[in-house]
């Protein structure tokens, strides 16, 4: 009998002290973890995906709140032994000196371990934190490319030049797609309609592109003008955020100017989406466009929590810069076509994420598989790897140098990824030979949709990511610094061409492959010669 006393004063000893850890764990502000041997992290910032995975020789630190990233970002951290790092807030984290250090300044951090690999501690988090809606966007964004306008018309978008664009890219036996009319459409920022100068007969121009198989968006922003009509309605209603005039302890019940923020485009009021009422403002202005002209659906920009990391900055709700931009972010749930190009903490939501704007570089188009899979691992299913070619506007003004095969080869990396979006007209800037090429990417995107829309409505299902590194399909095999060549699912590897070279390695994990309807041996790596039109995809032979 004293010996079964003892046995269970210990097990209640024992049952107390895990209480204890667990109460202690959930409420650190502070975590600091020593790196496992061959440990590999992924999260936060997807912007630095291209710096991923974090390992003990990394030295990188960055800080969430007031995220400057430009792009998706998430308070998650998950390593290929299974271990996770979670906050419902921001934090700061730094790999450095054999540890990873996370820091909260106002939420708790959670951490543990799921398995001992990438696959468990992702299965895990994005049940509990971020679990799938089941939902989706628009499909067209998926089996059609995309063709934005920004590249093309910049800041003069119009009726006659957009009916042009469609019209090439049909005479050029290009797919209709979603087009996107960007920047500059209307008067002003906040005024929800069109430019009649611009845009005459904006209800026709829209039925005649959906008589050709298009659909509709339309570039908006949280900002609105100065001194402009909805300002001034928006400032009566105090519908704007605010500006506490350098009075820390100013409440919103007392503030009565609006703030202005600076932006790319100036500076402007914005709304304040935390208001209700400011919410419906805004999408009673989308639906108005929506009703009146036929609009499709819409592009998000901006919104990013460094515009909202103001100290004067006063709202109806007080939230965090963060917060803001997932404010922005739920305005898009009520459009199934929509696209951003900044975000936070909305996994597992039926939002396109778009990576932000790179150069026509080489350098820049070998970051977007590293950066999709940041996406796709922060529960991002929806995702696009920025414009072909590049959107980074200066690159293409006149005088720029166009590398032709630079072009064809970032057609082909977006090929076989969840979305792929035009900007800059290849008609225009490309020769037949590279053009045809480009033509070639669409086509195997064409062939090979009913695989990739499978594996993408599973996703949708499931959570788990449609973009996948190879580590994540095999993990602890030694697979976890490839960079330049993805898992679309289970059993398709894609492995296109990001140098100027036309020879690459594709590493191929255990198990028979085929490619050019040959049997290739797994476990190995093949140095391959690879043709203009060429994209070196590899589908698992099945057993």
């Amino acid at each position: 009998m004293m010996i079964l006393k003892k046995n269970i004063y210990c097990f209640v000893l024992m049952i107390t002290a895990i209480l204890c850890f667990s109460l202690n764990a959930m409420a650190q502000k502070k975590i600091q973890l020593k790196l496992l041997p061959a440990e590999q992290w992924w999260g936060g910032a997807g912007e630095y995906g291209y710096k991923m995975p974090f390992n003990r020789s990394s030295d990188f630190k960055y800080d969430l709140y007031g995220d400057a990233s430009l792009n998706q970002s998430s308070p998650l951290l998950i390593s290929n032994k299974g271990r996770w790092i979670w906050s419902e807030g921001t934090f700061s984290y730094a790999f450095k000196n054999d540890s990873l250090i996370v820091v909260s300044k106002n939420e708790n951090i959670q951490s543990g371990t799921a398995g001992n690999d990438l696959v468990h501690a992702y299965d895990y988090v994005s049940k509990k934190f971020f679990p799938t809606s089941g939902k989706w966007p628009d499909s067209l964004l998926v089996t059609a490319p995309q063709y934005n306008l920004w590249i093309e018309l910049q800041y003069n978008p119009n009726q006659k030049a957009v009916l042009q664009y469609a019209d090439d890219v049909l005479k050029n036996d290009l797919p209709p797609g979603v087009l996107m009319i960007d920047d500059n459409w209307s008067n002003y920022y906040g005024e929800f309609d069109f430019n009649k100068e611009k845009f005459p007969d904006a209800k026709n121009t829209i039925a005649t592109l959906h008589s050709k198989g298009f659909k509709v968006m339309l570039w908006i922003c949280p900002f609105i003008t100065p001194d402009s009509e909805n300002f001034r309605e928006l400032q009566r209603k105090k519908l704007l955020l605010m500006d506490n005039e350098g009075d820390a302890n100013k409440l919103y019940s007392n503030a009565r100017k609006s703030l202005l923020i600076e932006w790319w485009n100036g500076y402007s009021a914005c709304l304040d989406l935390t208001n209700p009422a400011a919410q419906k403002w805004l999408t009673d202005k989308l639906s108005f466009l929506q009703k009146e002209y036929g609009v499709d659906g819409f592009k998000f920009d901006a919104g990013d929590a460094f515009f909202y990391n103001y100290k004067n900055l006063v709202s109806y709700k007080k939230i965090t810069p963060n917060e803001q931009t997932e404010e922005w972010a739920k305005i898009g749930l009520s459009f199934p076509l929509n696209e951003y190009r900044a975000m936070w903490k909305m996994g597992g939501q039926p939002l396109v994420q778009r990576l932000a704007d790179k150069s026509h570089s080489w350098e820049d188009l070998q970051m977007l598989i590293p950066n999709t899979i940041a996406q796709q691992l922060m529960g991002y299913t929806f995702t696009c790897p920025d414009m072909i070619g590049g959107g980074q506007v200066n690159s293409f003004i006149s005088g720029s140098i166009i590398n032709q095969k630079l072009m064809v080869r970032s057609a082909q990396v977006h090929a076989l990824m969840p979305m792929m979006q035009f900007s800059v007209a290849p008609w225009r800037i490309l020769d037949e030979v590279h053009l045809n090429a480009i033509k070639a990417s669409v086509k195997l995107r064409q062939q090979m949709m009913p695989q990739l829309m499978k594996i993408m409505r599973m996703a949708a299902k499931t959570g788990e990511p449609v973009v996948r590194p190879l580590e994540y399909n095999y993990p602890n095999q030694g697979y976890e610094n490839s960079k330049d060549e993805f898992m679309l699912g289970d059993d398709i590897l894609v492995a296109p061409v990001v140098t100027e070279s036309d020879e690459r390695n594709v590493v191929l994990p255990q198990g028979e492959w085929i490619y050019q309807n040959k049997k290739w041996q797994g476990g190995k790596t093949y140095q391959l010669k690879v043709g203009l039109n060429e994209v070196p995809v590899f589908i698992k032979a099945k057993k």
